[in-house]
């Protein structure tokens, strides 16, 4: 039996996947801790995992707008709102992550730490030597982050561009960021690095994942940029999780009959507060099209949502599982969770989104050539109808989301990166055990 720690930041998207992960390792019969907001303590004691909290500086409610948790980022656009979540939301809480990961493995040694790229106190954990922490495993729970001379920056959502242009390219952007959007979260990330070990932070903060004992990223090559110069401790393991395949078959499923296209709708179970960026304009946009609309409200009552047309349905959660087969265009607001859940299932995809990692996510659908994407959180109802008519007319677009599922059901998911931990905890115990001894 192993004990591993996992740790996130108190947010759905980055907490959901690695609960997947809690309780394949629980009933495998490893020791779990896991590690994150107070609000995800019952979600995590049901995977057979002990909740730790995060200390209250490092606990926040993500299901509150960011801008009542911080009212000084309404005011902010661009540039300038994404400098201060990067500051604010991931690089900020990095201390008292720290502290709190490394009171629990003195506490109770732990064989490996599994995290994710936001939990950004794993760049001050590596300043300690093996031999002080855990070797750390980050979940790609989002579009691989780490930097590279051939991609642009990561949430800029552009795609690559090849050769010596396309490397100029991201040279200079990678430039322009480093002045405009980073500076503040560097100057913390030095001191609170310093603070811990007194040197400098010897990497880019946010490019921390590089550095770790292992990525395992949680999706397939085939719907990430290629990186020339990508670490060699880089793995693809496929989609972990999804959440809502478990939800009953509402009164109307018999309607799901093949008769007509079916165009599932979400805006996911947190950026579904205002159903005028997605859901309405879908709605109305597809109100005269031949095809079913079928919506999840994310967990809202399906009475919050705009009259529906006559060609819509509506539930809160749906059974994916079931569901997904029946579908012929996904129309979703860019998660990445959900986004792997269907491709898994081959379905072509039409994704808006402006925020978080959306904008690297449905960039990756356009890379790939699973559907297409609209560059605004608010699409209209013209360019939605236009877009999903697109994808049900042009089959090449079903034809590579069914690539990439053969891809996806090749890959072994969590029991893939559950050997990568037991890899990465017997190298390291081997290398304790070749330390010379000291007698006193």
């Amino acid at each position: 039996m192993s004990s591993i720690l996992i740790a996130a930041v108190p947010i759905h998207g980055h907490v959901t996947p690695l609960l997947a992960i809690a309780r394949h390792l629980a009933e495998r019969g490893d020791r779990v801790r896991f590690l994150t907001g107070s609000r995800f303590a019952e979600a995590v004691e049901a995977t057979g995992a002990q909740h730790l909290a995060l200390p209250a500086e490092a606990d926040f409610d993500d299901r509150q707008d960011w801008n009542h948790t911080f009212p000084e980022r309404a005011a902010l656009k661009g540039t300038k709102a994404i400098a201060h979540d990067i500051e604010h939301i991931f690089v900020r809480p990095g201390l008292p992550q720290h502290d709190i990961v490394m009171a629990s493995h003195t506490a109770e040694p732990a064989d490996v730490l599994l995290t994710e790229p936001g939990f950004v106190g794993g760049a001050f954990l590596l300043g300690h030597p093996l031999s002080l922490r855990p070797p750390i495993v980050v979940g790609g729970i989002c579009p691989l982050t780490i930097s590279s001379r051939d991609t642009a920056p990561f949430g800029m959502g552009l795609l690559p561009l090849r050769g010596p242009l396309g490397r100029l390219r991201n040279a200079m952007l990678a430039a322009v960021a480093a002045k405009t959007v980073f500076p503040p979260a560097e100057r913390i990330a030095e001191h609170t690095f310093h603070r811990l070990h007194g040197r400098s932070i010897p990497f880019a903060v946010l490019d921390w994942p590089r550095h770790t004992e292992a990525i395992v990223q949680f999706t397939v090559p085939e719907f990430e940029y290629p990186r020339s110069d990508a670490p060699a401790t880089l793995h693809f393991v496929g989609p972990i999780s999804a959440s809502g395949s478990q939800a009953p078959r509402p009164a109307w499923w018999p309607e799901l009959d093949g008769s007509r296209p079916v165009v599932h709708l979400t805006q996911g179970t947190l950026a579904n507060r205002d159903y005028g960026q997605l859901i309405a304009p879908a709605l109305d946009g597809l109100a005269d099209q031949d095809v079913l609309v079928v919506v999840a409200t994310g967990g809202r009552p399906v009475d919050t949502l705009p009259p529906l047309p006559r060609n819509a349905r509506a539930a809160e959660f749906l059974p994916y599982d079931d569901l997904l087969p029946k579908t012929d265009v996904f129309v979703t607001n860019g998660g990445y969770g959900g986004v792997q859940y269907a491709l898994r299932h081959g379905v072509p995809i039409v994704a808006a989104g402006s925020q978080e990692d959306k904008p690297e996510v449905i960039a990756r659908i356009a890379w790939a050539g699973v559907g297409r994407r609209l560059k605004t959180e608010t699409p209209t109802p013209t360019a939605i109808r236009r877009a999903v008519r697109a994808v049900l007319d042009n089959r090449r677009y079903r034809d590579a989301a069914s690539r990439i599922a053969q891809h996806m059901a090749a890959s072994r998911g969590v029991h893939r990166l559950a050997e990568i931990i037991d890899e990465l905890i017997v190298a390291n115990r081997q290398r304790e055990d070749q330390q010379p001894r000291r007698f006193s």
